[in-house]
């Protein structure tokens, strides 16, 4: 009895150490699911959705921020004719909804719906890619430093590509205002102001303005996805709190924050080289160069004109990086993939 006791033990044995394996087998189909969620298509299509959804939330203070940026540029080439319009962000606002109708506070939402196909994709897919190079497989914080590289490149290289949109988005966000000023109009629609820039500069007149357009994405995302990164993971050190809404929430309004305070100068020398004049080769009329721009700004206006707009880009960084990361932390959590 006792034999055949030691004998059944074995064979029981054999039936317990393989009844685990339909469960290990489920439990192999996890991993791919999380492969997929966290693949580049996928984070890529995500981050174009999150941004989507916080341009169109926040795009009229974009629109605002353009139209401030753009004041007094043509003081000094006018005989003493001053284009100040408007003087704060909330003037500027009211003023455009209440002479060219609260539906223009969009004018100009597709070409920047378009941009962030390209930028918003390659930007976060990017910092992705060479965050996880950095760290090996993506889930420790990297040094500031190298953060700040990885920043830096993303939003050059993504800012680049979408430069053209960028362009078309500028053009068309001032019509308005050119209109008012009984100016005739440049551009009709989007279509229109791309076969316009084509025809007066050749493909090559799409990256007009793309110098300072990369400096000013540059500075940006140091500022976006440095801080978010950096300031995400040390929250959730410090603090030992779990990856959660709180913790996007302040490092979203952190993020924001450095990030306006970085590009607005940029920005300003980027609103305005895209958006002077130029002849019928191209070439602008008012600067010769982002240098040049910045140099003519600085000396007319006073180093304090390289902020103008600064309000109303910080008060839409904020929220756009706020509705961004909310966003996109949501719907990757809802596909199942990891925290960014």
């Amino acid at each position: 009895m006792a034999a055949k006791t030691d004998e059944s033990s074995p064979a029981v044995a054999p039936s317990q150490s393989n009844s685990p394996a339909p469960s290990s087998g489920r439990h192999q189909l996890r991993p791919v699911k999380f492969d997929y969620a966290d693949s580049f298509a996928c984070t890529y299509i995500v981050s174009v959705v999150a941004a989507s959804i916080a341009e169109l939330a926040t795009y009229p203070l974009d629109l605002t921020k353009t139209r401030l940026q753009i004041q007094g540029e043509g003081t000094a080439h006018s005989a003493g004719k001053s284009n100040m319009q408007y003087r704060g962000m909330v003037a500027t606002a009211f003023g455009i909804a209440r002479e060219e109708g609260a539906l223009k506070l969009w004018q100009g939402v597709t070409p920047a719906l378009y941009r962030h196909v390209v930028y918003s994709g390659v930007r976060i897919c990017s910092y992705d890619l060479m965050r996880k190079e950095f760290t090996q497989n993506g889930t420790q914080s990297l040094p500031v430093w190298k953060s700040a590289l990885c920043g830096v490149t993303a939003g050059a290289v993504a800012q680049w590509l979408a430069s053209p949109a960028d362009l078309v988005k500028v053009q068309i966000q001032m019509e308005g205002r050119r209109r008012l000023m009984g100016e005739p109009p440049r551009v009709h629609s989007a279509g229109h102001a791309f076969r316009q820039i084509v025809q007066r500069g050749g493909v090559k007149g799409l990256w007009k303005g793309s110098i300072p357009n990369v400096q000013r994405a540059a500075l940006v995302n140091l500022g976006d996805l440095t801080t978010y990164d950096t300031i995400k993971h040390l929250i959730m050190d410090r603090l030992h709190m779990p990856d959660c809404h709180t913790v996007h929430v302040l490092a979203s309004v952190c993020a924001g924050f450095v990030a306006a305070i970085m590009g607005t100068p940029a920005d300003v020398v980027k609103t305005r080289i895209m958006n002077q004049p130029t002849d019928e080769n191209g070439r602008g009329l008012l600067y010769r160069g982002s240098v040049d721009c910045l140099r003519q700004t600085v000396s007319k206006e006073g180093f304090v004109a390289l902020y103008k707009g600064f309000l109303p880009c910080w008060i839409r960084m904020a929220p756009w990086s706020l509705t961004f990361w909310l966003s996109f932390e949501q719907i990757r959590k809802m596909i199942g993939a990891s925290g960014y």
